[in-house]
């Protein structure tokens, strides 16, 4: 819940969370429709000194391209801003307009794509491409409701394009915004309580001049000074009307959500060698985890491990497998992976699915992180290759 709950008038308004004056500080109350007028031009005003210069955003003046907009917010689901910025780049300059990426190949998309994971968000991208060139003729729509509609567009990703792009009243809620307002305001909820009621008060903050610029500088509030661990509060344009400052505690909020213990899952990986040095692959089926990747082939992953009798029954091929020694980790958002390596020599190059690759052109196909992993493992321990593989 809010902390401070007090309010210096005594005017009547809905109800709802917000900030009045107690000489030049912001106080919570239950006043909404009363927020200081000074809160959107004195952030502004930092905004555009210490504004983050980024490959995607526009600068001062012209107009955001929605393109650019939206790729930049798919790839900063989850991911960092100083990993996306190179792969933002990259895809600029192979497909420049949505048009472009749109007549991409799904394998090309997710090949690019590499390193990012959350290879949902690849296909979905693509997906989305192909929708607004086929049926918008390249054109985004502006309101958030109708981009929610859209492949892979939340209600976050949304209200992210129609403020930045189109210059919608809207402001994005992401961890940055969530961390500001938990301090400004005291929120002392977590989980989805804390995200609905920093939405409550960041709506009442919606309207006013410069929207786009408005979000983006409540996103580098939070990502340059209000940070996690050490925040800059002498630095903050906010810092008289923070309470969570006032207390002398900000880093304590927003407050974490109780942490859940990620379970195990196990899987078998076939690791399958031709004899002229080329091993195994297949494509994942494009729907659930890693859909429409590459993989090295294995087994379901599932909370108990596999017995040798049950991974022959689902290898890839008679063969004399092996189990290679140690094992491959990986941890996902949902649960830590640990793969078993068998090791097998092809008796035949007739298989049901998949194709046979060479190292060299390994490069060419868009693995998983994790199955990279498989690859080096399986290289360092399966022994030499055959004396026929060349590049």
């Amino acid at each position: 819940m809010l902390g401070s709950p007090l309010c210096t008038g005594n005017r009547s308004f809905g109800a709802g969370v917000g900030w009045s004056f107690v000489g030049s500080s912001f106080i919570v109350s239950n006043n909404r429709s009363h927020l200081p007028a000074a809160l959107r031009p004195n952030l502004l005003r930092w905004y555009d000194r210490h504004r983050r210069a980024l490959p995607w955003r526009a600068e001062p003046g012209i107009s955001p391209d929605p393109y650019h907009v939206w790729l930049s917010e798919i790839m900063l689901q989850q991911t960092t801003v100083a990993t996306v910025k190179s792969y933002f780049d990259n895809f600029l300059a192979r497909w420049p307009t949505v048009i472009d990426l749109a007549a991409a190949s799904l394998d090309d998309v997710l090949h690019a794509w590499q390193g990012l994971g959350y290879y949902s968000r690849a296909r979905n991208l693509h997906r989305c491409a192909g929708v607004v060139a086929g049926e918008r003729d390249g054109r985004f729509p502006e309101h958030e409701k109708d981009l929610a509609k859209l492949p892979g567009i939340g209600d976050y990703t949304a209200a992210a394009i129609a403020a930045i792009a189109f210059g919608r009243p809207v402001v994005p809620v992401d961890g940055n915004v969530k961390r500001v307002i938990a301090r400004m305001a005291l929120v002392e909820t977590s989980g989805s309580a804390l995200k609905r009621e920093v939405q409550e008060v960041v709506a009442a903050l919606a309207d006013g001049a410069r929207p786009g610029d408005f979000a983006q500088a409540l996103m580098d509030l939070g990502a340059t000074v209000c940070r996690p661990r050490t925040p800059l509060c002498t630095a903050c344009p906010w810092q008289n009307g923070c309470l969570a400052r006032k207390e002398g505690r900000p880093e304590r909020f927003p407050v974490p959500s109780p942490r859940k213990t990620k379970p195990v899952r196990f899987g078998v990986a076939f690791w399958l060698r031709h004899p002229d040095g080329a091993f195994w692959l297949r494509r994942r089926p494009e729907n659930g985890l890693l859909g429409g990747m590459i993989e090295v082939p294995s087994t379901d992953w599932r909370a108990e491990t596999w017995n040798t009798d049950e991974a022959h029954a689902l290898a890839p091929q008679a063969s004399g497998w092996r189990p290679l020694d140690g094992e491959v980790t990986h941890t996902f958002t949902h649960f830590h992976l640990r793969l078993s390596v068998w090791a097998g020599e092809a008796q035949s190059d007739e298989l049901l699915d998949g194709f046979w690759c060479r190292p060299p052109n390994l490069r060419d196909h868009a693995l998983p992180t994790v199955m990279k992993k498989v690859v080096r493992h399986a290289l360092d321990r399966s022994g030499p290759w055959p004396a026929t593989q060349s590049s």
